[in-house]
């Protein structure tokens, strides 16, 4: 194997291992606020970018479609958002937060941003931003080469 290769692996199971640890740590945050981390990170979503069909809620949250509609079904039982057709394609949802699912949502993401910038104090604001856009070159490449294998066939 070359070294380029090797280096690869190396990163590889750098990356899954740090996004590994720090689940294990934000899992428990989050579950102290009565929900799961896919339910979080959906309630997450739509607190930052607001109201969004189920397939932008999927693509920011890293789930397939069928998986998020699981979700957001759990979510809208519970009162904390709603579903209503959008006004340019009635055949799609646009889902967004009630008062119950902003509220909660407010209550925990400080809590959140908080115990994510302290797991990441070791780094400085530039490097922050230098593995953030390294790691955005990475998601590109993968994304590319997806792309490509997926025309292949």
């Amino acid at each position: 194997m070359d070294r380029e290769t090797r280096a690869a692996l190396y990163l590889w199971i750098a990356m899954n291992r740090a996004a590994g640890s720090i689940q294990e740590h934000l899992t428990p945050q989050v579950e102290s606020h009565g929900v799961t981390l896919t339910e979080f990170g959906v309630l997450e979503a739509l607190f930052h970018k607001g109201p969004l069909t189920h397939g932008e809620i999927a693509s920011r949250v890293l789930l397939a479609n069928s998986s998020i509609t699981y979700v957001i079904d759990k979510l809208e039982d519970r009162g904390l958002l709603r579903r209503r057709p959008s006004e340019e394609d009635r055949r799609e949802k646009i889902v967004e937060l009630t008062p119950d699912g902003q509220s909660k949502i407010e209550d925990a993401f400080p809590e959140h941003a908080a115990l994510i910038d302290d797991l990441m104090a070791d780094l400085g604001l530039e490097e922050k931003r230098e593995v953030a856009s390294r790691l955005r070159r990475i998601e590109r490449r993968a994304g590319e080469h997806e792309s490509a294998s997926s025309s292949d066939e």
